[in-house]
């Protein structure tokens, strides 16, 4: 019988002495984790949760270095992150991003580049299935709220002010690791084959709320306690419909996954 893994975490706030003073107060992160981890669990999936403090980057990859060794082909993780998200220039050359930016999950200690979760994906064994839903953005002050004004949406970004100051901080980090991640990339091949569900496009605002953030919100309104039936694109469907066009969710594929993974019930091990 195969087994399913799930890593939730969620950041209600950053570490400000690690951000240049900058907290990141959110509201509903937490309760997204635990609202993610009980929908797990009614699956069958054994839960591991990471709340604010929890959420560094060494505990976040030692959870899925730990999943990754015990996950053999046939196997599913699902990881979930809900908090901030950001973006960082890339000036190595050494990505393939359009718009020469690494986006960011920000974590409590430090900015968790999209390379670093494509490599922790990575050490899966082939045909492990990977599910991850992040409800966070991805843009700063180039992010435009249609019909609506700061007051009126909690967004989950790192504001482009504190995203530059960090930056130029860490730069000479930042690049030493990109050229780091960049050869285990190569040396690996191809990379994992993953199914990712993003909050929002990249210039549209991830909103907070007060229970949960308006994708967690719609991610569990659709599934509906288990009633859901359907494969992954009419889940992603699905929730699109509940949530208004200033917040339209991405469904993204990395590697090869397979067509009876695509249709297999969501959450199902």
């Amino acid at each position: 019988m195969a087994t399913g893994l799930s890593v939730h975490v969620g950041l209600n706030s950053v570490d400000p002495a690690r951000y240049e003073g900058w907290e990141g107060t959110l509201v509903a992160c937490e309760n997204d984790a635990h609202d993610m981890a009980r929908l797990a669990r009614a699956g069958g999936f054994e839960t591991t949760t990471l709340l604010t403090p929890e959420g560094t980057v060494a505990n976040v990859t030692a959870v899925l270095g730990e999943a990754a060794a015990r996950l053999v082909p046939g196997d599913i993780l699902f990881f979930s992150y809900s908090g901030h998200g950001g973006q960082v220039p890339d000036e190595s050359g050494t990505d393939d991003e359009p718009d020469s930016l690494d986006e960011t999950l920000v974590l409590y200690d430090r900015q968790f580049l999209d390379d670093e979760v494509q490599q922790a994906f990575r050490a899966f064994a082939d045909d492990v299935r990977i599910v991850a839903l992040f409800d966070c953005c991805h843009s700063g002050s180039s992010i435009e709220v249609p019909g609506g004004t700061d007051e009126d949406v909690r967004g989950r970004y790192m504001p482009e002010p504190q995203q530059r100051q960090l930056y130029d901080r860490d730069r000479e980090f930042l690049t030493e690791l990109r050229d780091s991640l960049a050869k285990s990339a190569a040396a690996a091949g191809r990379g994992p084959d993953a199914l990712l569900v993003s909050a929002c496009q990249d210039d549209q605002v991830a909103s907070d709320g007060d229970v949960n953030g308006a994708f967690t919100a719609a991610v569990l309104k659709t599934w509906d306690d288990g009633a859901f039936q359907g494969g992954y694109r009419e889940f992603h469907a699905a929730v699109q419909k509940k949530l208004p066009r200033s917040q339209r969710p991405n469904l993204y594929l990395t590697g090869s996954p397979d067509e009876a993974f695509l249709d297999q019930r969501p959450f199902t091990i």
